[in-house]
């Protein structure tokens, strides 16, 4: 087959579900067995995806993208077959997030260099800074993170 012709196989869809249910399979763990040692997490994940449900608040100050993080100060994580639930704390106070897993752009574990990134990237910094609740912004080193651009044909 020429690099000109088009699969007919959905190879690009495929991986991607395919990295996408290790962010859902993680999750499911952190939900049964809470984060082990020093794993963390930051989930990036674009606000305006149908499905998306966060506070009009967070939706005004992330209105493209939002990364939060897992590490202390989570509660009730729900991972379900298409999506994530969680309760953070912003301000002092709970808020209840509920993200489908299409709508999550990066997943990383910085406690050992494991990162994810899924589909097109917005335009922007607007995920760049971590909404972790109580203005806390633990720093992150980018690790090894998997991409699927290096897969994409351009």
């Amino acid at each position: 087959m020429s690099n000109s012709e088009e699969s007919l196989v959905p190879y690009q869809e495929m991986v991607e579900r395919a990295l996408r249910s290790v962010l859902r399979d993680a999750l499911a763990r952190a939900e049964e067995q809470g984060l082990p040692g020093n794993h963390h997490y930051y989930i990036s994940f674009l606000t305006r995806h149908d499905g998306v449900t966060i506070p009009d608040h967070l939706r005004a100050r992330y209105p493209d993208e939002m990364t939060i993080v897992l590490q202390h100060r989570f509660w009730g994580l729900e991972a379900g077959d298409d999506g994530f639930s969680v309760t953070l704390s912003f301000g002092g106070k709970s808020e209840r997030l509920a993200v489908p897993y299409e709508a999550v752009t990066a997943f990383m574990d910085p406690a050992v260099d494991f990162g994810l990134r899924f589909g097109p990237q917005p335009d922007g910094d607007a995920g760049d800074a971590p909404a972790e609740g109580d203005g806390e912004q633990p720093q992150a080193d980018a690790g090894t993170v998997v991409t699927l651009d290096s897969f994409r044909k351009t």
